[in-house]
């Protein structure tokens, strides 16, 4: 074999690497609302009561958010490319298991199951580029991959619209099954790589910490939605969630092997990176809540419309990562690609807050563009943070900061839907003038408002973490 036919295989293998783990970060972030959309007949369907329903989204973030950084280490472990298949066919499994749910229990157990095997799936694929990508290739990449990420989130939410619409909510789940199986296979074509030893006993009590602590912040977001910010029981699950990550931070620096070795947050550009992606997620699963609610019960569109509102949004994501980040990350400072796409996205945000319930002309003055706004943010952003949170990082250490690039990404859109959720509702009661459509538009503004300030903060933070620096972290001695 000639040294340019051997070069053109690893250079396709890459690439199918890139195609095959984006087809898996498709499934990870689209499950996160497909059922969003479906929620309402699958609970019409299988006699759910109304406090409740919640779990069908909370049991998924719950397992997904709290096994991560356990995830990332196992994934080290067994091997990336073991670990992706894994995640990938036990996901299948658990969706499979879900549409066929006869009860709201056993669709509980399904969507923890998905989160679980998704908290596997997520860092074994993000290690699998980090590992496999360097030098000039390295941004196209990871703009491919914040692409699919980006856009995904609103494909989740025209799919639940289209899925739910013509073909029953069950196929929210089921459409997870092909989609995973054919990944699973196209991942035998993906360099397989070694697993890393561990020798040593496994960090129990940091993955009891981080388990019990991740679970506790998330279900607590969750309750706030419905008992609101004044209950107990949300301020204790908050306050016990931040007392054990503290104490998984004390166990961590002090073990010989941790979970999630300090040097991959004490970078301040791998803190940056964080940072960003964790305030990002803050305002913008709030944005698509609120577009949602707001052209089906204000506008009166139908599910399937409402979600293809959303194209617009997921081709300026595409755009921004693939063709904007993609092409200039590693070329200058992270700071110019960050601040900007935080800045369009909180421009975005904050055009929407000028929203009436008589507001004439809505899709071509406001909707449109703030969705033109928002996905070009989301894919300067996402790109450039996915390779700077793993950039440097070697052998335990690139499933753990892949683990931890996820955990932020959880814990800002549990955060977002409870807390923008909340200041909706608060400014809807609030509300004095008349009509029950104008008191809704003015809880949606209110919240919005509060996302694009979010936004700013985000920018204003990132470009002081970031400062003159051009390149992200290098790997520790």
């Amino acid at each position: 074999m000639s040294l340019d036919t051997e070069k053109t295989q690893v250079t396709g293998r890459r690439w199918w690497t890139l195609a095959v783990v984006s087809a898996a970060q498709l499934l990870v972030v689209l499950d996160g609302t497909i059922v969003n959309i479906a929620l309402p007949s699958a609970q019409e369907s299988l006699g759910m009561a109304d406090g409740g329903r919640h779990w069908v989204i909370t049991a998924y973030a719950l397992t997904f958010g709290g096994l991560l950084l356990i995830g990332g280490r196992v994934s080290g472990v067994l091997g990336h490319r073991r670990a992706f298949i894994t995640g990938l066919l036990g996901f299948a499994a658990a969706s499979v298991l879900g549409g066929a749910a006869g009860s709201p229990e056993l669709l509980f157990g399904a969507r923890a199951l998905q989160g679980a095997f998704a908290a596997l799936l997520a860092p074994a694929g993000l290690s699998l580029l980090a590992t496999t990508f360097t030098g000039s290739d390295r941004g196209r990449a990871f703009g491919v991959f914040a692409a699919v990420g980006a856009a995904g989130s609103a494909v989740g939410l025209i799919a639940g619209g289209l899925l739910t619409e013509y073909a029953g909510w069950r196929w929210c789940l089921y459409v997870n099954a092909p989609i995973a199986l054919l990944a699973a296979l196209g991942a035998a074509l993906v360099p397989a790589g070694r697993a890393i030893p561990d020798r040593g006993r496994l960090d129990v009590g940091g993955a009891l910490l981080s388990l019990a602590g991740f679970a506790a912040l998330v279900y607590g977001f969750a309750r706030a939605e419905s008992l609101g910010w004044g209950s107990v029981q949300v301020w204790t699950l908050l306050a016990g969630g931040l007392g054990l990550l503290a104490a998984f931070v004390v166990v961590e620096s002090r073990v010989a092997r941790p979970l999630l070795p300090m040097h991959v947050l004490r970078h301040r550009v791998r803190a940056a990176a964080f940072v960003a992606v964790t305030l990002l997620f803050v305002a913008m699963f709030g944005f698509y809540l609120f577009m949602s609610y707001y052209t089906q019960t204000v506008l009166g569109y139908s599910p399937a419309q409402a979600g293809l509102t959303l194209i617009v949004n997921s081709a300026a994501a595409v755009v921004g990562s693939v063709l904007v980040a993609g092409r200039l990350y590693g070329r200058g400072r992270p700071a110019a690609l960050i601040v900007p796409g935080l800045l369009a996205a909180a421009a975005g945000t904050l055009l929407l807050t000028q929203l009436r319930a008589d507001t004439s002309h809505v899709l071509a003055l406001y909707l449109l563009p703030a969705m033109a706004l928002t996905g070009l943010g989301l894919g300067c952003v996402l790109s450039p943070t996915a390779g700077m949170a793993t950039e440097g990082m070697r052998g335990h250490d690139v499933g753990a900061a892949s683990a931890a690039y996820n955990a932020a990404q959880q814990v800002g859109a549990a955060l977002g839907t409870a807390l923008l959720n909340t200041v909706a509702a608060a400014a809807t009661a609030a509300f004095a003038g008349p009509g029950a459509a104008a008191a809704v538009v003015h809880g949606y503004t209110a919240a919005l408002t509060v996302g694009g300030v979010i936004l700013l903060a985000a920018a204003a933070l990132t470009a002081l973490l970031l400062g003159s620096h051009r390149h992200a972290p290098s790997a520790p001695s």
